[in-house]
């Protein structure tokens, strides 16, 4: 089962991180075809967020077609998406040692997260990110600071 995590910082409303997180959860495998999300008191409980803002990312998830909610019983996953390497796939190991590269280099997770989307948007077209995820992130450090960053030169 999915467990949420909200980051009240992020400037990203609460209901579109948790449906950020159920997209990711399905790309990466970790939600199946007709696993059950956790109820919305399952979710206040462990984040204390208001119910109707759980209520709100679960419509959304429906309306996408990606969970079905069955009345007294709960919210089932419909469909999965993606094909996102498994946790034990080579991509994810390569992916997790550049991570820590990058950690060691001093950078923080706002510079890694501008340095992987720069990456991301350079391999793919801006019509490629499906749902549009990326772009409601915006970069908080620029491009040019974070790859001098990573290469060791000071800002």
């Amino acid at each position: 089962m999915v467990e949420y995590r909200i980051d009240r910082r992020s400037g990203v409303a609460t209901y579109v991180q948790i449906v950020q997180q159920t997209k990711q959860a399905l790309r990466l495998g970790h939600l199946q075809p007709g696993d059950r999300l956790p109820t919305a008191r399952e979710v206040v409980e462990a984040t204390a967020i208001n119910p109707n803002t759980v209520l709100k990312a679960y419509r959304e998830l429906e309306r996408e077609g990606l969970v079905e909610a069955q009345r007294g019983l709960g919210t089932f996953v419909k469909r999965s998406l993606g094909t996102a390497p498994a946790a034990e796939s080579p991509l994810h190991g390569e992916l997790a040692d550049w991570a820590a590269r990058a950690r060691a280099a001093g950078l923080d997770r706002d510079d890694v997260a501008a340095l992987f989307t720069a990456v991301l948007e350079s391999h793919f077209e801006s019509g490629d990110f499906g749902s549009g995820d990326i772009e409601k992130h915006p970069e908080k450090h620029s491009r040019k600071h974070t790859e001098k960053h990573l290469q060791g030169e000071s800002s």
